[in-house]
């Protein structure tokens, strides 16, 4: 692989960006799609072959086309999605877990540390700062989700706001409807726009009718799921 080329696949995964490496079976050559651009041996690149590895970003794993006469792998190279969790409740110990298991990075952010202690959250990273203070540092990207638990407006509200700025895939808040008729108040009050705040899953999670903590961490992960592999234009 050539230098720009590696450099460029480098670059991207530093940060958590999909990539696409393409290359020709029988010619050996070999490009790179990201979001933002199109690197390849030469600048001789069929518009098909541009959209294949363009749509091939939101897919996982390797696929083969045949454009013109030639065959390409394309191969999709993506960090492991992310959950970042605010709020070290019940909830988030039964969703901690459930989440690792299905193959997602956890970042658990709690200025607490009586609840937020490695005794009740073992084997992932914690945050004891505000999230104001963390989130900046996360740079939230299209593989992370946010899920704001905690129920303290001092806690989650910080954390949503940057999620709303962000290109996270989604965002989901705990409480009631009530509470989330407060927090868009809240938010519309402090210059957010209809469309960003409707980014926010709340209630939180799919309407399954569950109650306990657990069966809302379920319901929780089901969403996040489904926003995972939802099409990027719905």
């Amino acid at each position: 692989m050539k230098r720009e080329l590696l450099e460029t696949l480098v670059a991207a995964r530093e940060h958590r960006e999909p990539v696409v490496l393409a290359r020709g079976l029988a010619s050996g050559r070999q490009f790179i799609a990201t979001l933002r651009e199109f690197a390849g041996d030469d600048d001789d690149v069929d518009p098909a072959l541009r959209d294949a590895a363009r749509a091939a970003l939101d897919c996982e794993g390797a696929r083969s086309v045949t454009v013109g006469a030639e065959a390409w792998l394309l191969q999709t190279l993506v960090e492991p999605a992310r959950i970042v969790v605010v709020g070290a409740v019940h909830i988030a110990q039964a969703l901690v877990p459930m989440a690792l298991r299905t193959g997602y990075a956890v970042v658990l952010i709690d200025p607490r540390t009586a609840f937020a202690s490695e005794e009740r959250f073992p084997g992932i990273r914690i945050d004891h700062r505000w999230p104001g203070e963390a989130m900046p540092d996360l740079a939230l990207d299209p593989q992370t989700a946010v899920v704001a638990l905690s129920h303290d407006p001092k806690i989650d509200d910080p954390a949503l706001e940057a999620a709303m700025d962000s290109d996270a895939f989604y965002i989901g808040a705990l409480g009631s409807r009530g509470n989330q008729a407060k927090r868009r108040e809240r938010y519309a009050a402090r210059g957010y726009t209809d469309a960003q705040i409707d980014r926010i899953h709340g209630p939180i999670g799919l309407p399954l009718g569950g109650r306990s903590p657990a069966e809302i961490a379920v319901a929780t992960l089901a969403e996040i799921i489904q926003a995972r592999y939802r099409p990027r234009d719905q």
